[in-house]
């Protein structure tokens, strides 16, 4: 293969990344909801070590483990950003009351 075809592998392969990634916010949104029904912590350090470690335990390189951890260690901060959101109650904006002033404006 030549550095075309190289490239083009690693657009593929982005893309399925993207999708995975989505994916996975798809599900750390879901259990944002289910926390915040249960009342449960965004932050489970416990969690997160079996995470990194199966991970590592996956892992078959050439990314060393090292390195491997530091992206996982960024996609569950941005999860964790995600569930956050999900946890934290959007007001209704407020609904517009006309006043009279404001009806003789429309006139």
């Amino acid at each position: 293969m030549d550095i075309a075809d190289w490239r083009n592998k690693i657009d593929e392969l982005d893309r399925r990344l993207v999708e995975l990634l989505s994916e996975r916010a798809r599900a750390a949104r879901e259990i944002g909801r289910l926390k915040r029904n249960t009342s449960m912590p965004i932050y489970e350090p416990d969690r997160e070590r079996v995470v990194l470690t199966n991970v590592q335990q996956m892992n078959r390189g050439p990314l060393p483990d090292r390195d491997l951890v530091r992206i996982y260690e960024r996609i569950m901060d941005v999860m964790r950003n995600i569930q956050k959101d999900e946890i934290v109650v959007h007001p209704e904006p407020p609904k517009a009351v006309e006043t009279e002033r404001d009806s003789e404006a429309n006139d």
